[in-house]
C-alpha cells in the first residue's frame, strides 16, 4: 500500500491530478477541496489511498491524513463507493461532514448529489462514534462552532421566554433540519418548532 506521492505536478483538474515522480506520471483522482489546495503549486504531496480492482488501479489523492481518513470511512458503509465519498468530500468540507455525521443531521448529506435518506441515514448510523474520532484531530473546532451556534440560538430563545426543554428540543430538530450554521436562521427555524 501507498502512503502518499510526492512530485512535480504535471497536469491539474478538479478531478484529478497528474503527479511526475522522476519521469513516471501518476494520475491520482482527487476531490475539489484537494484540487483547490494544489492550484498554483508547482510540488505537491499526495497521501494516497489505492482501490485495486478487476479492472483497473486507482488512486486517490488527498492533501492531509484526516481527509483520507474520512474518505476511507466514507468507502466502508454500504452503499457508498469510492466516487460517491469523492463527490460528499467535494461537496462538503471536512468540517462540515464530520458535523453532520456527528450531530445526526441527514438534512446536510441528503444535500450531496447521489445520497438519499437510506443512504444518509445508513452512513450516520455506521460512522457517529468512529468519526468523533477524526473530528477530535482536524475538525473539533467545526464541532465546536456547530455546539456554539445551537447555544447561541437557545440561549436566544430562553431570554424570549420559552421554556428551556421546549427550546432546547426546537432548536435541536432546527438544527438537524437545516444544518445551518448561521445563528439567525437557526432562531427563525427553532421558532416554527415552537
Amino acid at each position: 500500500m501507498y502512503e502518499y506521492i510526492k512530485g512535480q505536478l504535471a497536469e491539474l483538474t478538479p478531478t484529478y491530478a497528474v503527479v511526475d515522480v522522476s519521469g513516471l506520471g501518476y494520475m491520482v483522482n482527487i476531490s475539489l477541496q484537494t484540487f483547490s489546495k494544489l492550484a498554483d503549486q508547482k510540488e505537491v504531496m499526495l497521501y494516497i489511498h489505492q482501490q485495486i480492482r478487476e479492472d483497473a488501479h486507482l488512486l486517490y489523492g488527498f492533501c492531509d491524513k484526516e481527509e483520507r481518513e474520512l474518505f476511507c470511512l466514507l468507502i466502508s458503509v454500504s452503499g457508498v463507493g469510492a466516487s460517491t465519498a469523492r463527490i460528499m468530500l467535494s461537496s462538503l468540507t471536512g468540517g462540515e461532514l464530520t458535523g453532520a455525521i456527528a450531530t445526526g443531521n441527514i438534512a446536510v448529506l441528503k444535500g450531496v448529489k447521489g445520497i438519499g435518506l437510506k443512504t444518509a441515514e445508513r452512513i450516520v448510523v455506521d460512522l457517529k462514534d468512529k468519526v468523533t474520532k477524526v473530528a477530535a484531530g482536524a475538525s473539533a473546532s467545526s464541532l465546536a462552532s456547530v455546539n456554539s451556534v445551537c447555544t447561541e440560538a437557545a440561549a436566544a430563545l430562553l431570554a424570549l421566554g420559552f421554556p428551556k426543554p421546549a427550546t432546547e428540543k426546537a432548536v435541536d430538530a432546527a438544527f438537524k433540519q437545516n444544518g445551518s450554521l448561521n445563528v439567525e436562521t437557526l432562531i427563525r427555524a427553532a421558532l416554527q418548532k415552537l
